[in-house]
């Protein structure tokens, strides 16, 4: 909407996600947004692109996952492209409703929401696997030893 700033209308309790064009160098979100979004009950923001006002963000509380950081603000060089649609996240388009997995240190993963239950199924076989090639590592065994005797298919 003209004559207003995106994010005065972000949706409460939902992870904003925002892709940026890799030919910007600004930051897309700052202390300001974080501020806001806060307010607005904003459950966290994902960025791919660049934040900038780091103290401020950590300040706000609001989960904030951003590919990169820069000292200048968004001004003139941004422009809202779309809302509520879906986001083309580095070739992983990530649409509404998708569920959106934030760690504060491995990142962030995006699950299709017609996909979660075949990943809720999976996933405890795979960190099972991965855990007995750690135990094989540390017994000796190469990593290729480790990943052909215990990664099988599921």
């Amino acid at each position: 909407p003209q004559n207003t700033h995106w994010s005065d209308h972000t949706t409460p309790h939902t992870i904003l996600i925002i892709s940026q064009p890799t030919n910007q160098h600004c930051a897309v979100v700052g202390g300001i947004m974080a501020q806001r979004m806060k307010r607005r009950n904003v459950a966290g923001v994902v960025v791919s692109g660049r934040v900038r006002d780091m103290a401020e963000l950590r300040a706000s509380g609001l989960p904030i996952w951003a590919k990169g950081v820069s000292t200048v603000g968004s001004a003139a060089e941004t422009v809202t492209g779309g809302f509520g649609g879906g986001v083309d996240f580095g070739g992983v388009v990530v649409r509404p409703g998708d569920i959106i997995f934030c760690d504060p240190e491995e990142g962030v993963v995006a699950i299709p929401r017609e996909l979660l239950d075949r990943v809720l199924e999976v996933m405890p076989k795979l960190v099972a696997m991965d855990e007995r090639v750690k135990e094989g590592v540390a017994r000796g065994m190469s990593v290729f030893e480790a990943f052909r005797e215990f990664r099988t298919k599921i």
